[in-house]
């Protein structure tokens, strides 16, 4: 259905989304930095990335800026308690922190739907 990587230092919550995702269906992985997380994606085919921005090691925007300047296109949703001021790097959606599980799902498989549309639309 789709792999997931979610970059979240914080157990708790890193545990939560992925519980619920995995009870949904998806497959998981967990960054607890944003480096583990950059190297995760470029080693791994992933699917979409659940962001947080105040990673340990290197921040969510560095992550973010050094994926989209490597041309990496998975969609990004950035989840964070971190204010959020787009500064014109690409990112797919941003869900505030603290968030409804449901409200959290509901974006993920919007996302992986508009982009296997893509995929399909690009072939």
């Amino acid at each position: 259905m789709g792999n997931i990587l979610i970059a979240e230092d914080e157990p708790r919550i890193a545990s939560f989304m992925e519980k619920g995702l995995q009870k949904n269906g998806f497959n998981t992985a967990i960054a607890n930095d944003g480096e583990q997380a950059l190297a995760m994606v470029q080693s791994q085919n992933f699917d979409l990335l659940l962001l947080d921005l105040g990673l340990p090691i290197k921040d969510g925007w560095t992550v973010l800026k050094e994926l989209r300047n490597q041309e990496y296109k998975l969609p990004i949703i950035i989840v964070s308690a971190n204010d959020f001021c787009q500064d014109g790097t690409e990112i797919t959606d941003y869900i505030p922190k603290p968030f409804r599980f449901q409200d959290l799902l509901e974006r993920v498989r919007f996302h992986l739907q508009s982009a296997s549309r893509n995929e399909c639309a690009h072939k």
